[in-house]
């Protein structure tokens, strides 16, 4: 269960979705086990330079090794800078969960999950 977090200046005009899509398209095409990935944004209106910082989160897994990661993030920096239409400072970090890391999923009785299958985006 991926996590990908793009934090942003806001004077940006991007759109966070399309880079969901594009970035959870990729790692599922590198690695069909990875699943949902879990998307978050946080524009920032205080900031000092325009910037976007990538944060992908992956579970460690023996197949995603040093090649594995410099091939994701080759790709997932080339697909988010087709969105990116102004000049700015653009970091991208791939980072793997330590051995105490939980993920699951929560399900209440009634309630529907939505996930890839559903082909939702938000």
């Amino acid at each position: 269960m991926p996590h990908v977090e793009i934090k942003y200046s806001d004077n940006l005009n991007i759109n966070v979705d399309t880079m969901f899509d594009d970035v959870e398209s990729i790692i599922n095409e590198k690695d069909a086990s990875a699943g949902e990935c879990k998307s978050r944004a946080y524009p920032c209106s205080q900031y000092k330079y325009s910037h976007v910082l990538v944060t992908v989160s992956l579970l460690t897994k023996p197949h995603r090794d040093k090649a594995f990661t410099q091939s994701l993030s080759l790709e997932i920096e080339k697909a988010i800078k087709v969105h990116l239409k102004q000049s700015l400072y653009f970091s991208l970090n791939i980072e793997y969960s330590q051995g105490y890391y939980t993920t699951n999923i929560h399900s209440v009785d009634g309630d529907k999950l939505v996930g890839m299958v559903d082909n939702v985006t938000n």
